[in-house]
């Protein structure tokens, strides 16, 4: 029976994180279509139903698994062939350590809304991410060009610049939550602060999350911080790649952002915590309480947990099209000059005012 639940949990958080990859990739075309005053994908339909072009992200996944799977003669086919699958599978099985919920109670089971709940949860999730950029590094030494392999070895400077601020970032936010466990630090977040403050990540370590968030963009290789993909001045790590290959890496940025997306929100924003609400239903500051029954409560922590990933998938993806790239060094300067210091100044920052309040 356990074994039935993990197959299930897994199918299920698979479902929603794929389905939700596909999507993103028609949001990006539309919203892009709306800043720039154009339509947008709306070509795709199914006995002449477009439905605003929802059908686009299966036509274009339809187009990719069937066009031509090209290896340049002069490149190393295994790797050519491993490089995207490695991407995909450290960015895929995050996943499993993401806290959806908090528990489901099934004819007296209670059943993790959670793949995977790990005390060093977080650490995998970094660990996993950190590993991507083995992808890109093979895929640029595999072609056999030079420059795809310029552009690999950039990415792999950016990816290690920008972590080291991404790490630490996190370190205000294991001082405040003392935990790595994912769960531990969403159900720190369900107390109040002065009686009616949410204790939000967010509230606790403002200078933490902006550092966080702007690394993570970084780590997410999508503009304005799309140095390895630069086309207007070198070509990117992928450009021997088509076909479902191809698809693959690009399904991986997407990927990326929703990871971006479900951290942010269980580190700074609550995880499936709703303001002021318990196990049993909603006890306001005020003194008025709204008992609901369990599925209910459960209902409201994946309705909260979603919408929140889907805000920050927006914003992602609102920044994409805003601003202009940054040039190479702005791009290091910003990592090594900016977020690192901000970082330490953050963690000093924090460590007085826990050494005051205690």
């Amino acid at each position: 029976m356990d074994i039935l639940i993990i197959v299930i949990k897994i199918v299920c958080a698979l479902v929603w994180f794929l389905t939700l990859t596909l999507y993103l990739t028609w949001l990006e075309r539309k919203e892009s279509a709306v800043i720039q005053d154009r339509i947008g994908a709306n070509r795709a339909n199914i006995f002449g139903l477009r439905l605003i072009g929802l059908f686009q992200p299966f036509a274009d996944a339809i187009k990719m698994i069937f066009k031509e799977d090209f290896v340049p003669p002069f490149a190393s086919k295994f790797l050519h062939t491993l490089a995207p699958f490695l991407s995909f599978f450290f960015v895929a099985v995050t996943i499993a350590a993401v806290p959806f919920g908090d528990r489901l109670e099934i004819g007296g089971r209670h059943i993790n809304l959670q793949i995977l709940d790990l005390n060093a949860g977080l650490l995998f999730i970094l660990a996993m991410l950190s590993l991507g950029i083995y992808g890109i590094i093979i895929s640029g030494w595999a072609s056999r060009n030079r420059f795809t392999l310029l552009g690999s070895m950039r990415g792999a400077a950016q990816l290690i610049s920008y972590e080291v601020a991404l790490g630490l970032s996190l370190i205000g936010v294991i001082m405040v939550y003392p935990s790595l466990r994912l769960q531990s630090i969403v159900a720190f977040q369900g107390e109040n602060l002065l009686g009616w403050i949410p204790k939000w990540g967010i509230f606790l370590q403002p200078f933490g999350f902006l550092v966080f968030f702007f690394a993570a963009l970084a780590e997410t290789k999508r503009v304005p911080f799309d140095l390895p993909e630069g086309e207007s001045e070198i070509i990117g790590f992928f450009t021997e790649y088509g076909g479902l290959k191809w698809g693959l890496f690009m399904m991986t940025d997407f990927m990326e952002i929703i990871v971006v997306s479900c951290l942010v929100t269980t580190l700074f924003f609550g995880g499936w915590q709703v303001p002021w609400m318990s196990a049993d239903g909603f006890h306001f500051p005020w003194g008025g309480t709204w008992l609901l029954p369990h599925g209910i409560v459960v209902l409201f922590q994946l309705l909260a947990f979603n919408l929140k990933v889907f805000f920050f998938c927006w914003l992602q993806i609102l920044i994409r099209w805003t601003y202009p790239r940054f040039r190479y060094d702005q791009l290091m300067d910003l990592g090594w000059k900016v977020l690192i210091p901000l970082s330490l100044i953050n963690i000093i920052g924090t460590g007085i005012v826990m050494g005051i309040l205690k």
